[in-house]
């Protein structure tokens, strides 16, 4: 079988993904848009018996694609059954593929404690787990208890999980070539107060960080609590360093603006400046955020 031929799903060879990230650099890949799980569980071992690379796409919020990958781009879009989201729960089972505004959307409406933790954040459900993405209210992976996965054999596996699941910005489940594709998510009992909880922290979000820019989000894990990574950056006076028409934010020193003509090796350049001026001046070994897939 082909992946042209996979029922619930469907291939574009050599498809232009420039709008397939938030970042908007020039990228082109094979892509596969997947609608059903059981797709998903036909197209991996396909993908893994030719040896062919794969990578899911999200959101592309926090993700930089070379220009040209040499395998297959992946995006989830399951179906979402809205009855779900109509009334508060005690525990709810959610598609990968489903952003977090509606989730934040829901906890604005019910006051669900807890979930004020992922306000504003661009992303997939999955892409958020997987990343144990978060805000400085706190972390996605308090709040799943559960996660489903495909294997690179087509198998389904669930992981409970535990204290020990995630650390910052990162998981210790999901193996090599699974694929997150469903989770189940708790809160932490009902507030009033969330709903202006969280549009006070968005209206923050928009005075500190530069988000009607073409960016991709923080682009480096912060070294520690104390010393955020923006911060570190802006002591080193690395605000507005360019490097073709990438630009170090003047706004939050930890995003990059893509203002055009911008490429892959413009990124890398900037990055490694930043990593090699943090290493000389403050002996601190920064690590990327942002997920870069090198060819």
């Amino acid at each position: 079988m082909k992946l042209s031929e996979i029922p619930g799903a469907e291939f574009t060879p050599q498809k232009d993904l420039k709008s397939g990230t938030t970042f908007r650099l020039e990228a082109t890949a094979d892509y596969l848009e997947v609608k059903t799980i059981e797709a998903l569980q036909t197209a991996l071992p396909l993908l893994h018996s030719q040896n062919t690379p794969y990578l899911i796409l999200g959101w592309g919020a926090n993700q930089i694609l070379p220009p040209r990958y040499p395998g297959v781009v992946i995006h989830l879009d399951f179906y979402h059954d809205e009855a779900e989201l109509s009334v508060a729960r005690d525990l709810y089972t959610l598609p990968a593929s489903l952003g977090l505004n509606y989730l934040t959307a829901h906890a604005v409406k019910f006051g669900l404690k807890g979930w004020e933790v992922f306000t504003g954040i661009p992303a997939s459900l999955g892409g958020a787990i997987y990343m144990n993405a978060g805000t400085n209210l706190g972390e996605i992976g308090d709040l799943v208890t559960e996660v489903t996965l495909v294997t690179p054999a087509g198998n389904l596996r669930t992981e409970k999980i535990h204290k020990g699941s995630f650390s910052y910005r990162k998981n210790y489940f999901v193996g090599p070539g699974e694929v997150i594709v469903g989770a189940k998510l708790k809160h932490l009992g009902l507030d009033e107060l969330i709903p202006e909880k969280i549009k006070s922290y968005l209206e923050y979000r928009k005075t500190t960080q530069p988000l009607a820019t073409k960016n991709c989000g923080c682009v480096f894990k912060n070294p520690m609590k104390e010393m955020p990574a923006g911060k570190l950056i802006d002591l080193l006076g690395l605000k507005n360093l360019k490097v073709g028409g990438l630009k170090v934010s003047s706004k939050h020193a930890n995003f990059v603006e893509n203002h055009g003509e911008s490429n892959w090796d413009h990124f890398r350049t900037l990055t490694e400046t930043i990593k090699f001026e943090m290493d000389v001046f403050y002996g601190i070994e920064f690590e990327l955020e942002v997920k870069i897939p090198y060819p």
